[in-house]
């Protein structure tokens, strides 16, 4: 779904009722606001944070009505404090309605996982280490999600179960152990002429030792380590693959798990711990 038919839904979802009982339409402003009445708007933040969202914002409005007039005073991934004005809108008070709570929605949300993603990153500040998100998402709004991390200065991990092999403790569970689960990913990537990396994740010292005999992986995820265990096991890769360290990595944490050295640290908390940034629009009066 492209991210025009996806709007396009979430506006479905407010106009449309589903039992198809009663009209289609906003009937609020239907009933309450002239066809030609216009007016003005702004958008101001009433907390702190990592803006997200301005550009979709402007599409949104667009596809509500082609003839707004949208105006940004901040941008994607900029700073905002309590009382800054974010954009201004024009045109048909209708519209503008119309579309206000599904732009402050995705504004909002987006805002928080900028924000903390933000935190993370500042946190890293120092180290050669790069915060990931996960596939711990909203079901269909992943893309908008892990587009919010890139704006607060992270990093994607892999989108879907299509861009990547990993490889984690149920696949191995279920094929018989961490060699069969390598060798049989590359004879499929090999049959199928696919050229797709392949992370596999490790669950103590000697798991990595196993992944170290058989190679032929990208990367090596140390999942539920502790940070002296994770620099032990830094040591032994040596380099020769990507590491990720994972599994309950805090912000208190992080620091700390960074400076044993792996390459990536992802945090599922990114997308799914957040707090929404509080934003209004408010009319002109």
């Amino acid at each position: 779904m492209t991210r025009e038919q996806f709007i396009e839904e979430a506006l479905k979802e407010d106009f449309n009722d589903p039992k198809g009982q009663i009209p289609i339409g906003d009937h609020t402003t239907l009933s309450t606001i002239p066809i030609d009445a216009e007016n003005g708007a702004y958008a101001v933040a009433k907390e702190s944070g990592v803006l997200a969202g301005i550009e979709l914002a402007k599409e949104i409005f667009a596809k509500v009505d082609s003839e707004l007039v949208y105006e940004a005073h901040k941008a994607d991934g900029e700073r905002v404090d309590i009382g800054d004005i974010i954009f201004t809108i024009k045109g048909k008070s209708r519209s503008i309605l119309m579309g206000e709570r599904l732009v402050l929605n995705f504004m909002q949300r987006m805002s928080g996982i900028a924000t903390l993603t933000h935190k993370y990153v500042k946190e890293l500040e120092g180290t050669n280490t790069k915060i990931l998100d996960t596939r711990k998402t909203t079901p269909n709004l992943r893309s908008f999600e892990k587009w919010a991390v890139k704006i607060g200065g992270g990093h994607n991990h892999r989108f879907g179960l299509y861009d990547m092999i990993m490889i984690k403790d149920n696949h191995q569970d279920f094929c018989g152990g961490i060699e069969n689960a390598i060798i049989s990913a590359n004879k499929y990537l090999h049959e199928n002429g696919f050229t797709v990396p392949i992370e596999i994740e490790t669950r103590s010292i000697d798991d990595v030792k196993k992944v170290l005999e058989v190679g032929n992986v990208t990367r090596i995820m140390l999942d539920n380590f502790s940070v002296e265990e994770v620099k032990k096991a830094v040591e032994l890769i040596d380099g020769k693959f990507e590491t990720e360290a994972s599994g309950g990595i805090t912000l208190k944490t992080l620091r700390a798990y960074a400076e044993a050295g792996p390459d990536y640290i992802s945090a599922g908390a990114l997308t799914h711990s957040y707090k929404s940034l509080d934003i209004s629009l408010k009319a002109n009066k």
